[in-house]
């Protein structure tokens, strides 16, 4: 493709100026010709620092919409928008890339799924954690088998404090939960991807709102406001699969723990395991001993010639817009991201009854 592809941020907050619009503008192989939010200020300022010569401004994604020449449009809002606003792109023959979670529930997520399929546009969600050194290096070994069958693993997003404050974080309206669906949903990905097991069976879930009731918190991010606090303040699920196997999961932005993890996971399996817990750990048994190995991710003690690592987003970025230029898939597909929403429902669904809830398989 000798023309650049033509790119459209919709929502210009956090999620687009820390990670999208400093990767995106990385590639050659792109242009940021409109940007919009309904806080016009918001794209105005990213227009301005990121956009190419004669980047649109828009307060409305619906006339962004109507510019046949754009190609690519990044989805960065609140959840209560990413179905809306990734169907009506891919409608309007956009490839779209949509932030995590893919939507505030399965029905919506099935809905982003189908409307891939029905117009033949690119969709992925930006589960960037997959793109860590540590995460493809596991992946790598899974998929090669050196784990043997994955039968238990253990999904981890623990923070001692660090809530969010900002943006619409504890609004369980825009986002529809706390820590489970915004950091649980990054370890739940993590580890069906390396379980390549995308069959869940069974879910039941509980959530609390414990910590979050209290004024005058510490936290990472300054104390939050009890009565904005509409979220759980933690959440866990366990889950057993189609094949027997299980996997429990963690996530909390507040909890007295010392046990604090995000976006990883612990797995074990017939011929060894794994976990991210001191860097990427392997453990198994080889002649009759117990072995435990540290990976070694680096460089091999040899610099970079210019200093430089690719981050996770980085590779995110250029490996989506890679797929578009070649058509080939990209590494989040969004029928997995669909199975990680789905089970995330289920365990708000299950804290909610305090039930179990059986799931069916939506996309053979």
């Amino acid at each position: 493709m000798s023309e650049k592809l033509k790119l459209a941020i919709v929502g210009c907050g956090g999620i687009a100026n820390g990670k999208h619009m400093p990767s995106l503008s990385k590639l050659k192989q792109v242009e940021l010709v409109a940007f919009c939010d309904i806080e016009v200020e918001k794209a105005e300022k990213a227009a301005a620092q990121y956009g190419a010569e004669g980047a649109k401004v828009y307060s409305d994604y619906k006339e962004l919409l109507e510019d046949g020449s754009i190609d690519v449009v990044h989805v960065l809002t609140p959840n209560s928008s990413h179905a809306e606003i990734s169907i009506a792109a891919m409608e309007a023959g956009k490839h779209v890339m949509c932030e995590k979670p893919m939507a505030k529930t399965s029905e919506e997520a099935r809905q982003m799924v189908e409307a891939s399929k029905r117009t033949g546009k690119k969709l992925t969600i930006g589960y960037n954690n997959r793109f860590r050194p540590d995460s493809l290096h596991l992946h790598t070994l899974c998929e090669r088998g050196d784990l043997g069958e994955i039968y238990y693993a253990k999904a981890h997003a623990i923070r001692r404090r660090a809530v969010p404050t900002w943006g619409v974080f504890l609004d369980e309206e825009k986002q529809g939960g706390g820590p489970l669906i915004d950091i649980g949903t990054h370890a739940l990905d993590l580890t069906l991807w390396m379980m390549n097991n995308y069959k869940p069976k069974a879910v039941l879930g509980t959530t609390y709102h414990k910590l979050g009731q209290k004024e005058n918190a510490a936290n990472a991010f300054g104390s939050w406001d009890p009565e904005k606090f509409k979220v759980e303040d933690s959440a866990f699920g366990f889950i057993t699969m189609e094949n027997g196997a299980t996997i429990v999961l963690e996530s909390s932005w507040a909890l007295n723990t010392l046990d604090v993890d995000e976006a990883k996971v612990s797995l074990s399996g017939t011929e060894a395991g794994a976990d991210m817990k001191e860097g990427l750990r392997i453990n198994g048994e080889d002649n009759s001993k117990l072995y435990t190995t540290k990976v070694d991710l680096g460089p091999g003690g040899v610099a970079f010639y210019d200093g430089s690592v690719e981050s996770d987003a980085d590779i995110e970025a250029r490996q989506w817009i890679e797929s578009i230029i070649n058509d080939t898939e990209p590494l989040v597909k969004p029928e997995e991201a669909f199975v990680v929403t789905q089970i995330l429902e289920a365990i708000y669904e299950s804290a909610k009854t305090g039930k179990a809830v059986y799931l069916e398989e939506v996309f053979a």
